[in-house]
Formats: structure tokens, C-alpha cells, sequence
């Protein structure tokens, strides 16, 4: 197939498949749709670039379509049942439609500059170990954030601490520890201003990002 005429077959199929998957931000099976459409987009995308004929592409687009809804149902059913099972104060959780986030502020964790975890408040993360036994076909990344008060590279040992605190704990509650990687950002990734309290309240965080296995 002439390269302009798959461009334009790819095109076209990413517009109709995106207009079908235009969903409300509160429908429960939104991330599975969304990752429909970003699949068939990859799968023609791929049928482009290795393929010769107009069928190439659809196929690479229909398969794409099925990987995309696999990954984003089982996103959609893990996301229901962290909030079902995690405190809602202090965490929050983020289906991007091929990962969730599962962000913890620091003063549901630690003490100020402290990288032992608070004993009254491990049952979250005990929580959170369950949910990975259950669901464990996927990675696990945590990361280690700071505000910017003190010295940048207090900071970033401090994150890479926490983030190993919060991994270890995983692990004590029976997580593998093949499926978990840590890592600190110190005060490098703001999500608020850190010129108020509260700002810097925000900053002070520990993500744990899922990341199924494709």
C-alpha cells in the first residue's frame, strides 16, 4: 500500500476509534475503552510500519484493540478494588489507563525526616500488599518525593530512603521482590507550590505506581 493512503486508513481508523470510545469521566469501564483506543492506534501503527496492504493495518489495529482492553479491564477492576480497600484520607489513587498511580501523602507514613514507618499507620501498606498478592501480574515502581525545605541533596537521599522504607514493608507482607523497583525524586517533581504549608504538605509524598505486565 502506497505510503499516503496508509497514512490516511490509519487516520481515519484513529477517529472513529477514538469518537466510539468518547466515554464520561465517571463511567467505571472508562480506562478500559481509553486503552481500546490507544491499543488500536498502536496495533495500526505497527501494521503500518510492517505491513503491506490495507489488511496489515486492520488487523495491527483489531489486535492492538485487544490488548488495549485487556490491560485497561483489569486496570478498570484493580482501580475499584484499591478504593474499596484503602483509607481514602491522604491517598489518592490514579487510573492513567495503563497504570494507576497510588499516591500517600508522607504524614500518613512518616514523621518529619523520618524514614521509619509510623506503626499506627502500616495498615495501609499492608492493605496495598494484599492487593499486589491478588493482582501480580504486574511491576511495581516506588518513588520517594520531597518539598524543597533544607538541602536538595538531604532531599533526594531522604525520598530514596522513604521509597525504600515503603518497599521493604511490601515485602515484609509477602509482595516478591523481583516485582518491585524503588526510586527518589527529592524535591525535583512538585505537584504544588511549596511556597504554602499546604503546598509542601502535597509535595511530601510516596507513589506507588502499577504497572501491568503487557
Amino acid at each position: 500500500m502506497h505510503a499516503i493512503a496508509k497514512t490516511t486508513l490509519i487516520l481515519g481508523l484513529g477517529a472513529f476509534t477514538l469518537s466510539a470510545c468518547d466515554v464520561s469521566p465517571t463511567d467505571p469501564k472508562r480506562r478500559t475503552k481509553e486503552s481500546a483506543a490507544t491499543g488500536a492506534l498502536l496495533g495500526a501503527a505497527v501494521g503500518l510500519v510492517t505491513g503491506n496492504d490495507r489488511g496489515d493495518v486492520v488487523t495491527g489495529a483489531i489486535l492492538g484493540t485487544g490488548a488495549g482492553m485487556i490491560i485497561g479491564a483489569e486496570l478498570d477492576r484493580q482501580e475499584a478494588a484499591l478504593r474499596a480497600s484503602l483509607p481514602e484520607n491522604g491517598i489518592e489513587i490514579v487510573n492513567t489507563g495503563d497504570r494507576l498511580i497510588v499516591t500517600m501523602q508522607q504524614d500518613i507514613l512518616f514523621a518529619t525526616n523520618s524514614t521509619a514507618l509510623r506503626p499506627d499507620l502500616r495498615s495501609g501498606l499492608t492493605r496495598m500488599a494484599a492487593h499486589l498478592l491478588e493482582y501480580d501480574a504486574s511491576d511495581v515502581l516506588v518513588i520517594g518525593h520531597t518539598d524543597n525545605t533544607g538541602d536538595a541533596a538531604y532531599n533526594q537521599s531522604l525520598s530514596e530512603r522513604r521509597a525504600l522504607a515503603v518497599s521493604e514493608a511490601l515485602m515484609d507482607s509477602g509482595v516478591h521482590p523481583d516485582r518491585l523497583r524503588t526510586s527518589g525524586r527529592g524535591e525535583r517533581q512538585p505537584i504544588a507550590s511549596n511556597l504554602t504549608a499546604e503546598g509542601r504538605a502535597q509535595n511530601r509524598r510516596v507513589e506507588i505506581v502499577i504497572l501491568p505486565r503487557g
